[in-house]
């Protein structure tokens, strides 16, 4: 029989409790719904107004795992939804409003991931990223190097840069921006990646080319285009273990010396929280934001 929970006066059915999601460390479903409603004060506010795409991964990361950008069948009526522009024309997608919504969207096992704009305004760009991913044998040790550069670059320009890891191997920066299309801060972006390479080229790249990769970090700029999207920060990654995508402060960047250093997984992501709140609040004061260049 499948658990009705209430939250927020709303019924969820959580489903498969006990399923081991993660085979490597038995990392359960019923954890993985734990994780988010514990960490949901830190995580809903980015995402709040910014339609969601699911990465989806119901049997794990090893089963099949598939991206869904259009509202799921079955979502239920009380789930914010909204239109957003799409080049083949516009379509509905939900909104993580609340904690009911987010524990509804957690039970379909889900990485989440957001496009730099709000739906409120998706011809202005509000958040300025750069994924820093490095090809083998280059590791996050090196994209920490990388990143360091690059916030001084930004900061250059009077941009305040934040710092979370990927998940995965690398790093995201990120930055609040305000008064610029996609296409402005996809074009200034794709200048900081240049600028980067052109700075340490034995180390940066720029293209997204495959056999330019090994041993160099990719800067991959492209993620500011209106129709992409990135993991959100506090997203569990489908990956072998429950890795998550956890905001980092500038001086554990300073002081990575190990690829095992800047990994965190769902058990950790709590005491963070308590030691440093969440570190990237700047972002969510518009106040704070700059102005694109």
């Amino acid at each position: 029989m499948t658990p009705i929970t209430e939250v927020e006066g709303r019924r969820i059915a959580l489903s498969n409790l006990d399923k081991v999601l993660y085979p490597a460390t038995g990392f359960t479903k019923g954890e993985l719904l734990h994780y988010y409603a514990t960490t949901a004060e830190a995580l809903l506010p980015h995402l709040h107004d910014r339609a969601v795409s699911f990465l989806r991964y119901p049997d794990g990361p090893d089963g099949q795992v598939f991206f869904t950008k259009n509202v799921p069948p079955g979502t239920p009526e009380w789930v914010t939804t909204a239109e957003v522009p799409r080049s083949e024309g516009p379509a509905r997608m939900v909104l993580v409003q609340d904690l009911a919504s987010l524990m509804w969207a957690a039970n379909l096992v889900t990485e989440f991931h957001t496009h730099q704009w709000v739906v409120g305004a998706p011809e202005e760009a509000d958040r300025l990223v750069l994924d820093l991913d490095p090809g083998p044998p280059a590791t996050v040790v090196h994209c920490c190097e990388v990143a360091l550069w690059l916030r001084e670059r930004l900061a250059g320009d009077g941009i305040e840069a934040y710092v979370k890891t990927s998940g995965a191997k690398g790093l995201h920066l990120l930055a609040g921006v305000r008064g610029a299309s996609s296409e402005r801060v996809s074009e200034y972006a794709k200048g900081l990646a240049v600028a980067a390479e052109r700075a340490m080229p034995r180390l940066v790249v720029h293209r997204m080319t495959r056999s330019l990769r090994p041993g160099k970090v990719f800067v991959d700029w492209s993620q500011n285009a209106a129709r992409k999207t990135t993991a959100a920060p506090y997203t569990v990654r489908a990956r072998e273990e429950q890795t998550v995508s956890t905001p980092v402060t500038w001086e554990e960047v300073e002081e990575c010396r190990g690829a095992g250093q800047l990994v965190f997984r769902a058990g950790d992501v709590g005491a963070r929280l308590q030691d440093y709140g969440d570190l990237l609040a700047p972002l969510l004061d518009g106040g704070r934001a700059s102005t694109v260049p």
